[in-house]
């Protein structure tokens, strides 16, 4: 441990050559501050939704635009957050949250057709249309629907902005790139479990808890969990926060496969064996599609070790 700490001096000591020696000391034991503050602004964030008063259920236009209100606040506010924790480094602090243009046409394509191989049970192309036109191309109805708007729009850009661009920047220079993307998930699964979001969405996780023996907080909370770690790998790869926005956002749209319904299905056999390749190509193709030479120097990296293999 002594080791460890001392690493961590000099590396804090080299992105940070300015600063006197007695501030080194106290950047060594820093990291739990800063792992606590990412825990306050995922307080913060789920804590939003929970501020206004009333009976009304969730979906209510009303209770929408309220809580989407509070979630845009804070994600307005995070760049605070990441400025406080690298004012040392010579980069902005929205390119270190993944707000950037280079290499952003490819940060929008990839990470999404990757997403879309795990649904290959229906054509690729059906699935990516069905997410870019939705109903039929109405979007004049889309825009109107409350309940749209908040799970394809102001949900995944808020979460991904708060949870990857703001989080990840602040954990990598402590645990490191690869702890970092575990980490960040599971302060969200803790938050949203210990509040009541799991009650109000047990309905969309009735059939996991059903398939599973899982009651719907722990399915709920694996659901975050392993979703954002893919999000936060996407972050961390392309250097961008666009992906992992659109990839929540078609998430979103399409919901957890129904292997139960494919188990019923008269041709069940051909759509499992489509499902197993679809899982066999996100593998494949997980590294080569997030490769940052699509992406260019990734800002995020600046902040961890040379020796970060992910980055």
């Amino acid at each position: 441990k002594t080791a460890q700490r001392r690493n961590l001096c000099s590396f804090h000591s080299s992105l940070a050559p300015e600063q006197p020696p007695e501030s080194f000391a106290a950047s060594c034991v820093a990291c739990w501050v800063c792992v606590l503050s990412c825990l306050l602004l995922a307080c913060c964030y789920v804590g939003s939704l929970y501020v206004w008063k009333g009976n009304l259920p969730r979906d209510h236009p009303s209770v929408i635009k309220r809580r989407c209100v509070s979630v845009l606040l804070v994600a307005a506010l995070s760049p605070a957050a990441v400025k406080t924790w690298t004012h040392w480094v010579d980069v902005s602090v929205l390119e270190l949250m993944g707000v950037r243009m280079k290499g952003l046409l490819p940060a929008l394509i990839l990470p999404l057709l990757l997403t879309v191989e795990t649904f290959t049970s229906v054509p690729p192309y059906n699935v990516i249309m069905r997410f870019i036109f939705p109903d039929g191309g109405s979007w004049r109805l889309c825009v109107r629907d409350a309940v749209w708007l908040r799970n394809q729009v102001v949900a995944p850009l808020t979460e991904e902005l708060v949870f990857r661009g703001a989080m990840l920047p602040m954990l990598v220079p402590c645990t490191g790139p690869t702890a970092a993307i575990f980490t960040a998930p599971l302060l969200f699964g803790v938050e949203t479990s210990a509040l009541a979001h799991t009650v109000e969405i047990q309905n969309d996780f009735r059939q996991v808890s059903l398939n599973t023996g899982a009651n719907s907080t722990e399915a709920f909370f694996l659901y975050t969990s392993v979703f954002g770690a893919f999000t936060s790998f996407i972050f961390m790869r392309t250097g961008h926060v666009a992906g992992p926005v659109l990839c929540h956002s078609f998430c979103n749209s399409r919901g957890l496969p129904d292997i139960g319904a494919a188990l019923q299905h008269p041709q069940h056999s051909l759509l499992l064996f489509l499902y197993v390749l679809g899982v066999v190509m996100f593998l494949v193709l997980l590294f080569p599609l997030t490769d940052p030479f699509f992406y260019g120097a990734i800002p995020v990296c600046s902040l961890a070790p040379p020796s970060a293999s992910v980055c």
